[in-house]
């Protein structure tokens, strides 16, 4: 992988001969492993451990994180790449790419101290170190306000108590970097504190989440009964983490996006094969408008998407604040959409095969469905597009 030095954030209309090699290797190293690794995966109740040390030698799960830090310095334009190569190429929503290189790693290199930095960010950079991401809460998911986990201050370190629930990938971290709030000595809750918590911590335990098949990554539900935090964990400072924890979802929402996108792009050219090859009455499936039209407008929503995702990543590499963090949003709307209307659609094309697990787009229903849920719902980025963007009044 090339490891040039981070040029300003551009938004290139055609693909340059670098990113045509990223997405190349990143195709190739997946498809070694074969279309239905993540299924073997998931049967086996095993994480994709074999691929992504695959990807991190060649240093494509860290090619966002700065090259001081060992990391490719390529941003997240060049991460979604990753993201959605690997979507594209086995139907697989890398959720550990989400949460350790785009949002760990975004908030470490942002606001982490050069201490911290050292410890964690090479770790994210080389693959080696994974870290999840913990800010849901039973009675906390879309709105953050309401969080109730706390950290509060103990003599020289810091107490962890409370819960999260729908956490992604904890089963392959070596720790999580936990949203809390600080309680304050007078006993109030205050503001939103971040620290880093090892998953092997006294008082840290979890439990699994039944879910229908989302490919390998499972999620949890978190309990902390009074975990012990060293100073040094505490990222951004004592009631310091709101404006830190934005900065890591935006990464996460254009890192979704490009998943969704790669979807998209699976399920349109499986489906695409057998409109072309499924013959009836002397006729390709593919001839009739019927088959065809939804394809075909499941390609234009899709490269609309893939624009809008790219458009969000320069933005995010160029530091731009609240334009980032719309058009991130946008982006990861006009992806899930998309991939879903990809995903019925193929569906559709190949009739009862569509259901049938062999002809692999089946498996990515709920993936495609889930990514109009999480991360952020199409209703609160609604809601977001019209107060911020259009100046209407705030609906909640």
């Amino acid at each position: 992988m090339a490891t040039t030095e981070q040029s300003p954030p551009t938004l290139s209309l055609v693909p340059s001969a670098e990113e045509q090699a990223i997405r190349e290797s990143v195709r190739g190293i997946c498809l070694g492993f074969g279309e239905d690794y993540p299924r073997r995966c998931q049967e086996a109740g095993e994480p994709p451990t074999e691929l992504w040390e695959a990807l991190s030698a060649g240093g494509f799960t860290g090619i966002n994180i700065p090259q001081e830090w060992g990391g490719g310095g390529l941003g997240m334009s060049g991460l979604t790449l990753v993201a959605e190569e690997i979507a594209a190429a086995i139907g697989m929503t890398t959720l550990m790419l989400v949460v350790s290189p785009a949002i760990a790693g975004t908030i470490l290199a942002l606001h982490g101290t050069p201490e911290q930095q050292e410890r964690w960010l090479r770790g994210i950079a080389a693959g080696t170190t994974k870290l999840a991401f913990a800010i849901t809460e039973p009675d906390a998911g879309t709105n953050s306000h309401n969080l109730r986990t706390e950290v509060r201050r103990d003599g020289d370190r810091y107490l962890l108590t409370g819960q999260k629930t729908y956490i992604s990938g904890v089963e392959d971290a070596h720790a999580v970097l936990v949203v809390a709030r600080f309680r304050r000595p007078d006993g109030e809750l205050g503001k939103p504190t971040l620290c880093i918590v090892d998953v092997d911590a006294p008082g840290f335990t979890r439990d699994p989440i039944r879910l229908p098949y989302l490919g390998p990554d499972k999620q949890w539900t978190l309990f902390f009964d009074d975990v012990e935090i060293e100073p040094e964990r505490i990222v951004g400072g004592e009631e310091g983490g709101l404006p830190v924890t934005f900065d890591g979802l935006n990464p996460e929402r254009v890192i979704a996006a490009a998943g969704a996108n790669g979807l998209a792009r699976r399920a349109l050219e499986k489906a695409c094969a057998y409109a072309n090859e499924r013959v009836v009455w002397n006729t390709p499936i593919g001839a009739h408008q019927a088959v065809a039209h939804p394809l075909a407008r499941g390609k234009i929503e899709l490269e609309l998407a893939r624009l809008m995702t790219q458009k969000a990543a320069a933005l995010i590499d160029a530091r731009a604040g609240l334009l980032a963090g719309e058009a991130s949003n946008m982006a990861k709307f006009a992806a899930g959409e998309a991939a879903n209307h990809c995903v019925d659609a193929a569906i559709q094309a190949h009739g009862g095969n569509g259901v049938a697990i062999e002809y692999g787009i089946s498996d990515l229903w709920w993936m495609a469905r889930l990514l109009r849920i999480a991360p952020v719902s199409e209703q609160m980025i609604l809601n977001h597009v019209a107060q911020h963007s259009l100046g209407l009044p705030r609906s909640y």
